[in-house]
């Protein structure tokens, strides 16, 4: 008999808690905390990192050669597919 009471009161606890909305929008707000002194160094800019920055044409170049790549060996095991399927066709007719 308690379990089935203290299901009840739990169950009427969530009931007024879902129904009470200043109640989810405190819990969704989050804490602003500045950032220290470690955090801060760490998100400067090194001037000894400078050398390795990609650049955006070199980035496009080489993103468009893996495009074109891709490309020519898809299209390369489409070819070799189709050339094996041929065959085989041919294969089966002369028997």
């Amino acid at each position: 008999m308690a379990s089935l009471l203290n299901k009840t009161q739990f169950f009427s606890h969530l009931r007024s808690s879902t129904q009470n909305p200043n109640l989810f929008a405190q819990q969704s707000r989050g804490f602003h905390i500045d950032l220290g002194d470690r955090e801060k160094a760490l998100l400067e800019k090194d001037p000894a990192l400078s050398k390795f920055k990609s650049h955006k044409q070199s980035v496009k170049r080489i993103k468009r050669f893996g495009d074109v790549l891709t490309i020519i060996v898809v299209a390369g095991c489409c070819y070799e597919i189709y050339v094996k399927a041929t065959t085989r066709a041919e294969a089966r007719k002369q028997e």
